[in-house]
């Protein structure tokens, strides 16, 4: 939020300031369902309650669990899974809680990323009933914080190539490796780890499982990554594994290929098109109301054509977002969503909101740069959420893979 707005935690309803500030020019949202506004309402209640907070947080770059935990007592982790044991969100809601959400901090955008898309999504599509029934409520209540170890030290973008090994010892896995970006993998909960099974005697030698890892395991480490100037406000970990040994249970039996991985990222992706929707929206909704109660030369900025024009630019990419993002949910509503269009959305929705960013920054002139204006803020987590779930260049790759029907990869 900005100085020219109302601060969470104030009892302001952000629709009227939404629709004061023409945001919704299109009137992308005007006809959702009252049960997604519902949805929708609970999120901004949240966002408003504790944003105040998590700016303070992000500025002194700690992790408040307690606080980013309460999501899920604002039932607000499902993400749009459809499972028995969780409160069902439309496609359409669930972006809209990632949109508001990360509208009010992106820190906590990502935090419903980790635990609900990632974590959460992984125990509903893969876990046996016995770790549903054990751990599905606790991480869907935020009871439990809960972790997804993919990414490693030198794989990233080609996290197919991944290192960390598991092999069967007796009734036991035995796991070694290291993970790193891992949000929650230092919080003290639990975390779903990738290997590759690096056994010859196995018939699934070479393949890939998934493992639910409880933290205080011994071997398990998880060390919290300093100097982040984006997304200040949660911890990401650089896990080592050090002959972490778990029961044979412990694999989740789902989650047989690294295409079972993949299919969680996809699913996670359109979560991002949305949260770079949301801040973006905050960019642009700072830099009207700056320009409308800026004076400069005797004129309020609003009257400059300059100014104008920007203004008009960035509606003008916002809306597209907007459509981007709400058309991703009719596709998935339907069933018709492939995973290159959610890598498209990804694409042009994270490029689109740091140009706004950008042009909002610069329009604040010299306040553009005080966090308590917000927009610098935002802009720095942009660059965190350009990267993850799928760097520029790879959702390219993708898209120009799927167009084409030739491969760049290899």
């Amino acid at each position: 939020m900005t100085d020219f707005q109302a601060r969470p935690g104030q009892s302001v309803d952000r629709y009227d300031v939404t629709s004061r500030l023409g945001t919704d020019y299109y009137q992308v949202f005007a006809d959702i369902s009252a049960d997604d506004r519902a949805v929708w309402q609970r999120a901004q209640s949240f966002v408003d309650e504790v944003g105040t907070q998590m700016q303070q947080a992000w500025d002194a770059a700690t992790y408040p669990l307690d606080l980013a935990m309460r999501l899920g007592e604002f039932d607000l982790f499902n993400d749009g899974i459809d499972h028995p044991g969780l409160t069902r969100f439309s496609p359409l809601a669930a972006g809209l809680v990632n949109m508001e959400v990360s509208r009010g901090d992106g820190s906590l955008g990502t935090v419903i990323a980790v635990q609900g898309g990632l974590a959460l999504r992984t125990l509903a599509l893969f876990g046996s009933p016995e770790q549903q029934d054990r751990w599905l409520g606790p991480i869907a209540r935020g009871e439990v914080p809960a972790a997804f170890a993919l990414t490693e030290p030198d794989h990233g973008s080609d996290s197919v190539s991944l290192e960390t090994t598991a092999r069967r010892e007796g009734e036991e896995w035995v796991l070694d490796g290291a993970k790193k970006w891992i949000g929650n993998g230092a919080s003290g909960g639990v975390t779903f780890v990738w290997a590759r099974v690096a056994d010859p005697t196995a018939p699934e030698h070479g393949a890939v499982r998934c493992f639910l890892i409880e933290q205080d395991t011994a071997g398990y480490t998880g060390t919290v990554i300093g100097g982040k100037a984006s997304l200040r406000g949660i911890h990401q970990a650089l896990v080592t594994l050090d002959a972490v040994r778990v029961p044979l249970a412990a694999v989740l039996p789902g989650a047989k290929t690294f295409k079972d991985a993949s299919t969680v990222l996809y699913s996670t992706r359109s979560g991002v098109a949305w949260s770079a929707l949301g801040h973006a929206t905050a960019c642009y909704e700072a830099a009207l109301s700056y320009s409308q109660q800026r004076t400069q030369f005797g004129k309020p900025l609003a009257k400059f054509q300059m100014v104008q024009e920007r203004l008009a630019q960035m509606l003008e990419e916002l809306t597209a977002m907007q459509l981007y993002c709400r058309h991703l949910a009719d596709l998935e509503t339907s069933g018709g969503l492939r995973p290159t269009q959610a890598s498209l959305a990804k694409y042009h929705n994270t490029r689109a909101a740091r140009r706004i960013a950008a042009t909002a920054r610069d329009l604040l002139g010299g306040n553009g740069i005080l966090l308590e204006n917000g927009v610098m803020q935002h802009m720095a987590d942009i660059e965190a959420i350009h990267t993850y779930e799928g760097t520029e260049s790879v959702q390219a790759l993708l898209i120009g893979r799927d167009i084409t029907g030739m491969s760049a990869f290899a």
